[in-house]
């Protein structure tokens, strides 16, 4: 049985090749739900989507964000109603007062569906739509997640980190910012002071969570802060990875990000933004994997393998890795 910690892309480019060296139906893996927000009423989990698409085969692999091939006619016409009615665009909280009104919310991810900053197709949209939905049904994001895994056709288990909302804000000298407004709407421009995961200390993991823990885990390639941080900043789970085997994979080619704003956010939480800077991010973990030109050098079991992925079978050569790694610690 294994455990993948999963957010943005680098952990699902890594789950095109779980079928090298482990069982899909003894995977479990773990989504960041830090990145999610309301958008125009509607919950958006990025993380969990781009996992249920990847499984049910329609991922845009291009953008690893959405379906592939969606139409955005929604999208537009929300567009040309903000110019035509003089609407500002970009992202715009909704009032403070208007945060936790109704359904429970963290603060702050409550955003207004004026002029959409989020580009979302309009099949991913009946994804977002359905979620809301059940939600407001009195069904938790756990069951949900469930039925929609389903509804695509995953054969791993699929459970989101926390039924309970969690913020993942990033305070800016451009002030403070939801992270998919820091990202998506700045491009990742503003200079990160610090990151913060609001409502982490309150939630609970979601059932199932913590039990998959004592699996061995995989951290794979994600970005340690803002994808992987909020799963290890929920109560009991650093503690669960102490007592478990726990394997990570570098995000990094030496100082470089393969992807995504991951060195300014290291540096924002005093970790070396690089692969040495996991000791410091992981300080449970047994092992790691990294590059083969990667200099890093830790006081425990290294696996060096090439660890970019570009294609299934770049996945399946790190996931052997991944496998070598596990068998030197246990």
């Amino acid at each position: 049985m294994v455990t993948f910690l999963s957010g943005g892309t680098g952990t699902p480019k890594l789950l095109d090749g779980v079928a090298a060296a482990f069982s899909p139906e003894e995977t479990t893996v773990i989504a960041n739900t830090g990145d999610d927000v309301e958008l125009g009423g509607l919950i958006v989990s990025p993380d969990v989507d781009t996992l249920l698409f990847q499984g049910g085969g329609v991922l845009d692999r291009e953008t690893w964000w959405g379906i592939d091939g969606d139409t955005h006619r929604t999208n537009s016409a929300l567009m040309d109603i903000a110019e035509s009615a003089g609407l500002s665009k970009g992202p715009k909280y909704l009032p403070k007062e208007k945060q936790t009104d109704g359904r429970q919310i963290a603060n702050w991810r409550r955003f207004s569906g004026v002029a959409e900053f989020m580009t979302i197709g309009d099949r991913d949209r009946a994804i977002h739509i359905s979620r809301t939905s059940l939600l407001d049904e009195g069904q938790t994001l756990s069951e949900v997640t469930q039925q929609l895994a389903g509804a695509f056709g995953l054969t791993i288990d699929l459970l989101p980190m926390s039924n309970d909302p969690v913020a993942s804000l990033v305070h800016t000298d451009r002030g403070l910012m939801h992270f998919q407004e820091y990202w998506v709407a700045h491009n990742g421009e503003p200079t990160v002071n610090t990151v913060e995961f609001r409502g982490s200390s309150k939630a609970e993991p979601a059932p199932g969570v913590l039990d998959a823990l004592q699996d061995t885990v995989v951290i794979g390639p994600s970005n340690p802060v803002t994808s992987i941080g909020p799963i290890l900043a929920l109560p009991g789970v650093a503690n669960a990875l102490a007592q478990t085997t726990v394997v990570a994979v570098s995000p990094f080619l030496g100082d470089s990000a393969f992807s995504g704003p991951a060195e300014s956010l290291m540096e924002a939480v005093n970790a070396d933004p690089s692969t040495e800077g996991l000791a410091t991010a992981y300080p449970f973990a047994d092992a790691f994997v990294i590059d083969t030109t990667d200099d890093a050098n830790f006081n425990r079991p290294t696996i060096r393998t090439n660890i970019e992925i570009n294609s299934r079978e770049d996945a399946n050569r790190v996931i052997r890795a991944i496998r070598n790694a596990i068998e030197r610690v246990r």
